[in-house]
């Protein structure tokens, strides 16, 4: 049987991780606005659920609120190349600052820049 990355990081990894993430965005000029008030609580949840689910861990994401179609749910957003930039800027000092041994954090940071390309809805302005 395959190990994956939930595995690795188990529950508790990807909580840590997502709480490192969000605690960056408030006071980021590009991402803070983003998000309405009161909403990063339930966005670190989004988050922390569909990558434990992408990752090998319990499907709850994928029940709560069915197929991800990031795309799709990112559209209301603008999402520009210095969005996707800035968000991998605080997702790498996220990675960093948990401490994930080294071949998983790479892995997770190939993943997040495909995916954080792939949401770019936007021109630059």
């Amino acid at each position: 049987m395959a190990v994956t990355i939930y595995d690795i990081l188990g529950e508790d990894g990807f909580d840590r991780l997502t709480r490192l993430f969000y605690a960056q965005v408030p006071a980021d000029e590009i991402l803070g606005p983003m998000y309405p008030p009161g909403e990063l609580a339930a966005a670190r949840i989004r988050l922390r659920d569909f990558l434990v689910g992408r990752f090998g861990g319990p499907q709850r994401y994928v029940k709560e609120r069915g197929h991800p179609r990031l795309r799709m749910r990112h559209m209301p957003f603008a999402i520009d190349s210095r969005a996707r930039d800035r968000w991998m800027e605080l997702m790498a000092r996220a990675i960093e600052e948990a401490d994930i041994q080294p071949e998983v954090a790479d892995y997770l940071l190939r993943f997040f820049s495909d995916t954080a390309t792939f949401m770019i809805n936007r021109d630059a302005t």
